[in-house]
């Protein structure tokens, strides 16, 4: 018993080190480039451009690249609970696991959806840019446009297909149990699966960040809060619910 908790100790030190290494990297990289689009070298940056000038391969690639980092930075700390979980299954398990690929497995099947995800979010954001729909400061332009956003994302809180999603992502011994799967194809399509459910969780909040500035860190900051209170607190999802009502309320103000 001491050796397995000797081994569970540095298997949860690891995970702990690799997800607060990735999630550090991540919002160095969203600091250092909203610097530069506030002001601060500026011509550097080819995303400043995307709502003065048609979209070329360097300008679409920065874009998905930028959605990406901001999506690992801001949700991995709300799955760090399931994959700390996973790995400790990983390690008490009868048959021996190779507890580190296959939590790395688990962690590229996860990061995998959101990156999907960054690939739609890049699709509109320059569908927004072509239609003059947003900023140089990658913010809607249109009042119209944010209201809509908002109080889409406030009625999404409380529809059956948020809880439902909301419910897998807050519970990861519920989803690991429905969803538990033997081997490195295994441990990719369970991070694969639980990243579905957190894009099926979190995909319209995320679009707010149109609202408030996709390069806004407080706003990035705020929003990747709602998210880890909605995900890991005692009655998040009625935090969730009681946001999405304050969400309706500014977006018919903004109409207003």
């Amino acid at each position: 018993m001491p050796a397995l908790e000797t081994l569970l100790k540095k298997d949860r030190q690891m995970v702990l080190a690799t997800l607060a290494g990735l999630i550090t990297l991540s919002w160095t990289f969203l600091v250092l480039m909203a610097r530069d689009i506030g002001g601060l070298g500026m011509t550097d940056m080819p995303m400043t451009m995307t709502a003065l000038e048609p979209w070329d391969l360097q300008i679409a690639f920065a874009v998905f690249l930028m959605w990406t980092i901001m999506m690992v930075g801001m949700m991995l700390p709300s799955a760090a609970p399931m994959i700390l979980l996973n790995a400790a299954l990983l390690r008490k398990s009868e048959e021996p696991q190779p507890v580190q690929s296959f939590t790395i497995l688990f962690l590229l099947g996860y990061l995998a959806s959101w990156t999907v995800f960054s690939a739609v979010a890049t699709a509109l954001q320059w569908w927004l840019a072509s239609m003059q729909l947003v900023t140089p400061m990658m913010r809607g332009a249109s009042s119209l446009l944010n209201a809509a956003i908002l109080i889409a994302a406030g009625i999404y809180q409380w529809l059956p297909l948020k809880e439902a999603c909301l419910r897998y992502c807050s519970t990861p011994a519920a989803f690991l149990t429905k969803h538990r799967r033997s081997g490195p194809s295994g441990a990719f399509l369970m991070g694969l699966y639980h990243g579905v459910y957190c894009v099926g969780c979190c995909w319209v909040l995320m679009l707010l960040l149109f609202v408030g500035g996709v390069m806004n860190l407080l706003w990035i900051a705020f929003l990747a809060g709602f998210v880890l209170v909605e995900k890991l607190l005692p009655y998040g999802s009625y935090f969730g619910r009681i946001g999405g009502a304050i969400m309706i309320v500014v977006g018919v103000l903004w109409l207003s």
